[in-house]
């Protein structure tokens, strides 16, 4: 007699192997976005990445107004140290549960489905070149991000006098 069926035992597979991250900044009234792949969430990459940020922006900005959300990394004794360093910069905390309030949230929405969507990845260096990719095709037709509006495509208007057809 044949021994009893059972059923198939299997861990569950994510596919997260070679994972990694992906910080983000974007200078809000021109659009431009920048952002660093990173193997892991540690404070020093995100250090480097301000680092890496403040290089970016002309030294004749007197402000530099960071938006963060409530990570525990955003707190870290590190930032302090970074603070004490760059004085132009100011951190600004969002409420919890208001990422809404962040202007780079559509940005990361819009990196997401260009980068990512619709793709598979065998590969973390995959992934950084997507996202390199995506945020220089971004930069190419950035525009800036104006809250509670979508920016939509319409035909140009002719100057001159607008004709109205007449009604018999």
């Amino acid at each position: 007699m044949p021994e009893s069926a059972q059923r198939a035992k299997q861990e569950i597979d994510y596919g997260r192997r070679n994972m990694g991250y992906v910080y983000g900044a974007q200078w809000e009234t021109t659009g431009t976005a920048g952002r660093s792949a990173i193997p892991s969430r540690a404070k020093k990459y995100f250090i480097d990445f301000l680092c890496f940020v403040d290089a970016q922006v002309p030294a004749e900005v007197e402000r530099i107004y960071a938006i963060m959300d409530n990570l525990e990394m955003h707190h870290c004794h590190d930032l302090l140290l970074f603070m004490l360093q760059h004085e132009r910069w100011e951190f600004v905390y969002q409420p919890t549960y208001a990422a809404y309030l962040n202007l780079i949230e559509p940005w990361w929405k819009t990196l997401r489905s260009l980068a990512l969507k619709g793709r598979r990845f065998q590969t973390w260096k995959e992934i950084e070149e997507a996202v390199e990719d995506a945020t220089a095709y971004w930069n190419a037709h950035k525009h800036p991000f104006v809250r509670g509006k979508r920016r939509r495509h319409q035909a140009p208007r002719h100057a001159g006098i607008a004709v109205v057809p007449k009604v018999a």
